[in-house]
């Protein structure tokens, strides 16, 4: 066979996306619903690998050649110590999915199980993409006039330096063009004021960092004020600032529901829309979802693993990011 013969045959393989069945408060009645939409939906031959307790998945799943399945005896519940957990249950679906996808098995990992095994299993299973300081969680942000943003961390590294906000303007700036499709995002530091020079320490030896770095469009520093409106695509902050930024986001819709208050806008803040949030910052695609994820989440959990593998956004990463 050619080389380029060999290329075609290495595109049309179809990739392998793992989902734990066992994580979330729903599990596993809401992950089998979700695994039948996305197949019912999507006109896809990916093939998912599902892990978890076999017989259940059986039980409410019908059969499927893109299906295979592993089998878990072991569940890490949503409040146990995440290293403790994996060492003790290493045939839990959380364990099972991260030694698949470090021996190459699947292509990417799936969970909306307990967040910080998913975070342990990503930094050490997985490992850091060379030359990260820290890896990253980032939000989608529904702007007020119909286009979407990005705001990050939101939550894993709540006291941050500014070489690693550095990091997460590149990294946001990566996966705005790969995966929301924006050319040339503009990335701004999020502070209590527009002038150079305002903020905190963290904030003022940030922003000369963000000045200087030549792989990304920094615009300057925007107000909480900004952070709905079409001011920016990428908003970088520490991770405390952010998942305060983010519940709050989430309780938007929430409030909406409560009060019948009808509107496009607000239904755009119902976090099933995205699914999960990707792993930034990894060498292979991790994707955490919501304790609370239901079907609908599941299934976009799904398709956005499928769009980070076909996109490359990891190898794009590495690449921006090298030493």
């Amino acid at each position: 066979m050619d080389l380029r013969a060999s290329e075609i045959a290495f595109q049309i393989l179809p990739m392998n996306i793992g989902l734990d069945m066992m994580g979330g408060d729903f599990a596993p009645l809401e992950a089998v619903k979700g695994v039948a939409q996305y197949l019912f939906d999507t006109n896809t031959q990916s093939r998912l690998t599902l892990i978890g307790d076999e017989k259940q998945i059986k039980y409410l799943l019908a059969e499927s050649d893109q299906i295979s399945i592993i089998h878990s005896d072991q569940v890490i519940d949503m409040h146990e110590s995440p290293t403790k957990a994996l060492k003790e249950k290493p045939q839990s679906s959380i364990s099972l999915g991260f030694q698949s996808l470090a021996a190459g098995k699947i292509d990417a990992f799936i969970s909306a199980g307990n967040t910080g095994a998913m975070l342990v299993g990503a930094l050490f299973s997985i490992k850091a993409i060379e030359g990260v300081l820290r890896p990253t969680i980032s939000s989608v942000i529904p702007k007020e006039n119909g286009k979407t943003g990005l705001i990050l961390d939101v939550g894993l590294n709540a006291d941050c330096k500014p070489e690693q906000l550095n990091q997460f303007a590149v990294m946001g700036s990566v996966y705005s063009q790969q995966i929301l499709g924006i050319g040339n995002p503009r990335v701004a530091l999020l502070n209590v004021g527009e002038e150079e020079g305002k903020g905190n320490l963290l904030a003022q030896a940030t922003y000369p960092l963000l000045k200087e770095n030549t792989h990304i469009n920094f615009i300057g520093n925007i107000e909480g004020r900004d952070v709905l409106l079409d001011v920016a695509d990428v908003i970088v902050c520490d991770g405390f600032t952010g998942n305060v930024i983010l519940k709050l986001a989430e309780s938007l819709h929430g409030i909406s529901e409560r009060q019948n208050l009808a509107h496009e806008y607000f239904d755009r803040f119902n976090f099933e829309n995205y699914g999960g949030t990707p792993v930034l910052g990894v060498a292979k695609p991790i994707i955490i979802g919501h304790g609370i994820s239901h079907a609908k989440a599941f299934k976009n959990m799904i398709i956005l693993a499928q769009k980070m593998i076909e996109t490359d956004v990891m190898t794009k990463l590495k690449k921006e990011l090298e030493p």
